[in-house]
């Protein structure tokens, strides 16, 4: 009996574990300095600018640790993050197009880390995106990191 409830209580486990979502955040309102622990006499790992996106690992007190679209993973300070939700492209010459569809007009062709606002976060094979310049599109989601 007690194997069978460890068994159906392993089984819960890891099925909860993929309802978990991802968390994302972005840097803001300027670039911050990434710790590798969660204090500022840590070792300072490098500087993250503003806008970038990040993946929020786990909370410890006014810390967090993040993942960047590399997958490095560094420590900063919560305050120094922003609910606004941008995406950072990975793949290079990734086409943004007037709707979401392969048909639609080119409206820019953006590198691969170009770092664009998420308009809309409603997550499908397309996201709606935004450029510092004010042009907006649709971009592919396998195209970006950061949703």
């Amino acid at each position: 009996m007690t194997i069978s409830r460890f068994i159906a209580s392993a089984v819960l486990l890891l099925s909860s574990a993929q309802l978990h979502a991802f968390e994302f955040k972005t840097v803001a309102p300027n670039a911050v300095i990434l710790y590798d622990a969660p204090s500022t006499k840590g070792g300072k790992l490098f500087v993250a600018p503003r806008g970038m996106p990040v993946q929020v690992v786990l909370t410890y007190g006014d810390w967090v640790k993040v993942r960047d679209a590399s997958g490095d993973m560094a420590w900063l300070e919560q305050r120094s993050l922003s609910a606004k939700r941008n995406v950072v492209v990975r793949n290079p010459n990734a086409r943004v197009r007037a709707a979401a569809d392969d048909a639609a007009p080119l409206v820019m062709t953006a590198d691969k880390g170009v770092i664009l606002e998420l308009v809309d976060p409603q997550p499908s094979s397309w996201i709606r995106v935004r450029h510092r310049d004010g042009i907006s599109g649709y971009i592919r989601m396998a195209d970006v990191w950061g949703i």
